[in-house]
C-alpha cells in the first residue's frame, strides 16, 4: 500500500449528519483530539444542541444544509472551509431510513432515501474532492450500512442506496489514490441512535425477525472503529465477522443466510 499523504494538524474534519447519532459521536472523538470540526445537518436546533454538547473548548463550526441539495451542500461546505480552513477529512454520515414494504411505500419515500443516502454522499464528496486533489491530500469516509451487503425485506430503497454507495466508493478509490486522496467506506450494524428508535416504529415484522436477533452497537463504539479506519486509511471498515464474511464470501454466505431468513419467516 502506498504511503498515505500527511494530514494537517489539527485536521479540519467535516461531518455531514453530524448533529446526532454516529456523526455526533465521531465529532466528540475528534474534538477530544483537538481537531477543527464542522458539522452539517438539516436541523438548526439539533446543530445548536450538538454545539453545546461538544463544549466551548472545541474549534467548531456548524452549517444547516440538506445533503440531497447538491448546490446547497456545496455552499455549506464552502462556508465551513472559509471558517476553519480546507477540509482534511470528510465523513459523509448523513442518512435516513424509512422502512416499509415496497408495495405500501409511496414514491416520495423511496426517492428521498435514494437522494439522501446515495446522492447526498456523492454531493458531499464533490464539494471537497477538487480541493483535496489540488492539495494532494485528503481522506474521505462514506458511512454505508450492513444493509449494503444483503437484502432485507422492508428495506428495498435503503438497501439499494447503501449498495450503490459501495460501488461508488470502490470505483472512486482507484481514481483518488493517484491524487493523494484515500476513499473509505464502512458498514455499521444497527446502532443505538435516535434514528434507530424512529425506524423501529415502522419496521415490518419480517424485517424484525431478521434484524432483531442482533443487539445494536453503541454509537461511540461504532464511531471509534470508524476513526481507527480513517487513521489507518482502510478502504473498507467492518464491525463483525459476519459482515466481513458477507462482503468477502458473498456467493457462499448469502444463499445460506437467505435460506435461514426464509425459514424463520415461514415460522
Amino acid at each position: 500500500m502506498p504511503a498515505r499523504p500527511p494530514i494537517a494538524h489539527p485536521p479540519h474534519v467535516i461531518i455531514t449528519g453530524g448533529s446526532s447519532g454516529i456523526g455526533l459521536a465521531l465529532a466528540r472523538l475528534y474534538a477530544a483530539r483537538g481537531a477543527r470540526i464542522s458539522l452539517i445537518a438539516r436541523g438548526r436546533d439539533a446543530l445548536n444542541a450538538a454545539r453545546l454538547s461538544l463544549g466551548t473548548q472545541a474549534s467548531l463550526h456548524v452549517e444547516s444544509a440538506d445533503v440531497a441539495d447538491g448546490e446547497g451542500l456545496a455552499r455549506a461546505v464552502a462556508a465551513c472551509e472559509a471558517a476553519l480552513g480546507p477540509c482534511d477529512i470528510l465523513i459523509a454520515s448523513a442518512g435516513i431510513v424509512e422502512p416499509g414494504r415496497f408495495l405500501e411505500q409511496d414514491a416520495a419515500s423511496v426517492d428521498r432515501q435514494i437522494a439522501v443516502n446515495l446522492q447526498g454522499c456523492i454531493h458531499a464528496v464533490r464539494a471537497v474532492y477538487a480541493g483535496m486533489a489540488a492539495r494532494g491530500a485528503g481522506r474521505i469516509m462514506l458511512v454505508s450500512s450492513g444493509a449494503a451487503l444483503i437484502g432485507i425485506p422492508g428495506y428495498a430503497a435503503y438497501c439499494a442506496a447503501k449498495s450503490g454507495l459501495r460501488g461508488f466508493a470502490e470505483a472512486l478509490a482507484f481514481e483518488a489514490a493517484p491524487l493523494g486522496i484515500t476513499i473509505g467506506i464502512c458498514y455499521p450494524p444497527d446502532t443505538e441512535t435516535p434514528q434507530l428508535d424512529r425506524e423501529r416504529l415502522t419496521r415490518p415484522s419480517e424485517a424484525e425477525v431478521i434484524m432483531g436477533t442482533v443487539k445494536p452497537w453503541p454509537a461511540v463504539r461504532v464511531a471509534e472503529r470508524i476513526r481507527v479506519g480513517i487513521d489507518r486509511g482502510e478502504r473498507e471498515v467492518f464491525f463483525s465477522p459476519t459482515l466481513f464474511a458477507l462482503a468477502r464470501l458473498a456467493p457462499l454466505i448469502r444463499p445460506l443466510l437467505l435460506t435461514w431468513f426464509a425459514r424463520r419467516l415461514r415460522r
